[in-house]
């Protein structure tokens, strides 16, 4: 794609920043979950397998994804995101400020869905029009990034026009410019990032400290009080980064290393389970004294329980992003860009995260946040600090041979 096909028009300062984006580092920040299931099915297989035809290669954009765009004429965005993934009124559920402030600014209404509650899951129901080149009746949807990146490779996402959203090209974060499926954000932004740490409830471990995996897997004193999780690129992306290999950057052979690491914690059963969020709960009463957890939920399980600490092992962490992107055929295109460009204004940012307590992409929402909420704004697993953003590393992006070989491996693991 030529550069300027996208920037011809652009202000300046504008132009300026996207080109810098193309050639900016890879994200490094994050993890969601919040009722998060395990994307652990047979719908991660091959295309091949799943019957998917791929509708054009990214390389060879074209329009024949795109619908007519009544945003003109119909002001209104269909937004698919996950549960309890927005700021939310203490009296009103049914009330987002944020997107209440949007319809205020632009005189879209957002028909808010929240129904993404498993990437594979949601895959499924939206395949059949994606493949048949319907409208999946969704203008905007949030997919974690390597769901993300599976709807670009098959041609079901649309390009972001930039002259749409110029705030998002001037405040993303350099961390998160250019992922390895997505170099230089041309068809998605961030929702928020998502960070892969170890917790313990110190009374449950009677003050030890946890803070590795091969803590978790040895420590005969966690014998059967421990949990992984059930999402295969933070249980193994944590335990290579335990094994010494850079989760970016492994090998075949690397990955069946962790799988036999986790396999002999299952075998002597000092595993108890694998889980989705729902070991929230079982940390907080004690009943697993120790677990691979996700950053956000322990934002509130800690508020909860002072005896929940986490810890970010000294080898590192894992991190990922849960992001906006348009699908194919969507009806309002310009409508949910604006959606997206709206959520990178640094006050509107600050109001999301303060909701949700996952990491944001935009610079500059950290003041906003201070001001908002002072707490969440000095708390490293909201805002990393640059020590701990300096231990994130990503999962790299997998094959379609990889990703069913893998995914099999680590079903098979788990019990799935």
């Amino acid at each position: 794609m030529a550069f300027n096909e996208f920037t011809d028009g652009l202000p300046e300062p504008v132009r300026k920043a996207w080109e810098r984006s193309l050639t900016s580092g890879r994200a490094a920040i994050g993890r969601r979950t919040l009722l998060r299931a395990a994307a652990l099915t047979a719908g991660a297989g091959t295309l091949a397998a799943c019957g998917i035809p791929a509708a054009r290669t990214v390389g060879g954009d074209s329009t024949a994804n795109a619908a007519k765009d009544l945003s003109d004429t119909e002001k209104v965005v269909n937004f698919s995101n996950w549960p309890l993934y927005i700021d939310t009124d203490e009296k009103d559920k049914e009330k987002h400020g944020t997107l209440d402030a949007f319809t205020a600014a632009t005189g879209v209404k957002v028909r808010y869905n929240e129904d993404v509650n498993d990437n594979v899951e949601f895959f499924g129901k939206v395949k059949p029009q994606l493949a048949a080149g319907q409208d999946t009746g969704r203008d905007l949807m949030v997919l974690t990034d390597w769901m993300a990146a599976r709807m670009i490779r098959l041609g079901w996402a649309q390009k972001l026009n930039p002259a749409n959203v110029t705030t998002a090209i001037t405040t993303i974060d350099s961390r998160f410019r250019a992922p390895d499926w997505d170099p230089g954000r041309l068809y998605s932004y961030p929702w928020a990032g998502i960070q892969v740490v170890i917790a313990y409830n110190k009374k449950a471990t009677k003050g030890k400290e946890v803070t590795s995996v091969s803590q978790l897997l040895d420590d005969p004193d966690l014998k059967g009080r421990v949990t992984f999780l059930s999402e295969m690129r933070d249980s193994i992306g944590i335990t290579l980064l335990d094994l010494g290999k850079d989760p970016a950057k492994f090998t075949a052979d690397d990955y069946d290393a962790a799988v036999a690491r986790l396999q002999k914690g299952v075998d002597s059963k000092q595993i108890r389970r694998f889980t989705g969020n729902d070991y929230g709960q079982e940390l907080s009463s004690g009943d697993i004294a120790a677990c691979v957890a996700w950053g956000g939920d322990l934002i509130q399980l800690r508020a909860d329980n002072p005896d929940i600490e986490f810890v970010i092992p000294e080898k590192g962490y894992v991190s990922s992003t849960d992001n906006m992107l348009i699908p194919a055929r969507a009806q309002h295109k310009a409508n949910a860009e604006k959606l997206i460009d709206f959520y990178y204004q640094p006050k509107i940012a600050a109001q999301l995260v303060a909701g949700i307590g996952f990491v944001s992409a935009v610079t500059g929402m950290k003041d906003e946040l201070a001001a908002l909420a002072p707490d969440s704004a000095a708390n490293p697993l909201v805002v990393p600090t640059p020590e701990m953003a300096a231990k994130s590393h990503v999962f790299r992006t997998l094959t379609e041979t990889e990703e069913s070989d893998f995914e099999q491996k680590f079903s098979k693991l788990i019990g799935a």
